[in-house]
């Protein structure tokens, strides 16, 4: 299996020497929590970028919550896989109830990690979405939805690991695709990790405060 990273610190730092292009303060680097936001950081802070979260939760298939037919973002995005709804012979109610309970999540999510901040400002802007790697891209195709209908002046997509191809799937919204790594072998995400442990709601406020507190120095 090839390039595997130690941990989300490695993996952002080398996604960040894949994006110096882009560096500068008018970029924004926006973090898929949780496990994105360590990623993000070491992006934004090699980038002298703006660090803020996009909240964003998979539509898991009831009795199978890993396995997404879709995603919902922050501004009300939804991206269901109706072709995979239809497979599975899941009905709208069913779709329905799990995402009314991934809504709660997200908007939890939000005030734990934005509390009375706005949101940052992304028309204009060159904005990069990252997380700590693309397995089916529902989630990530949620998030540019979100952001495209804001009106950056250029959407990337920015990862450590991904499959071959699956950059595919993003044509229609970003401008381009960064990755690190697209093995052959990929698997899980985790997998092309050393270690890969849990991001939690506690590390994702410290980081966005060490942002923060940078920005203002």
């Amino acid at each position: 299996m090839e390039s595997v990273f130690e941990d989300r610190v490695d993996a952002g730092r080398r996604l960040a020497a894949r994006l110096a292009a882009f560096g500068g303060a008018d970029t924004l680097v926006l973090g898929l929590p949780r496990g994105g936001v360590p990623v993000a950081y070491q992006v934004a802070r090699a980038l002298g970028a703006e660090l803020d979260v996009l909240v964003v939760r998979k539509i898991g298939v009831p009795g199978q919550p890993e396995f997404a037919m879709g995603a919902i973002a922050s501004g009300g995005v939804e991206v269901l896989d109706h072709k995979l709804i239809r497979a599975l012979g899941v009905d709208r109610a069913q779709v329905d109830a799990v995402v009314e309970t991934e809504r709660a999540e997200l908007a939890r999510r939000e005030r734990a990690y934005r509390g009375d901040r706005p949101p940052p400002r992304v028309a204009g802007r060159t904005v990069l979405v990252v997380d700590d790697g693309l397995a089916t891209g529902a989630s990530m195709r949620a998030a540019l939805s979100a952001v495209r209908s804001l009106g950056p002046a250029r959407l990337v997509v920015a990862v450590p690991v991904a499959p071959r191809g699956i950059e595919d799937q993003f044509r229609d919204l970003a401008d381009e695709v960064v990755c690190v790594s697209r093995p052959a072998d990929f698997r899980a995400v985790g997998a092309h990790y050393r270690h890969f442990g849990q991001t939690g709601d506690a590390e994702v406020q410290s980081l966005l405060a060490a942002a923060r507190d940078g920005e203002a120095s």
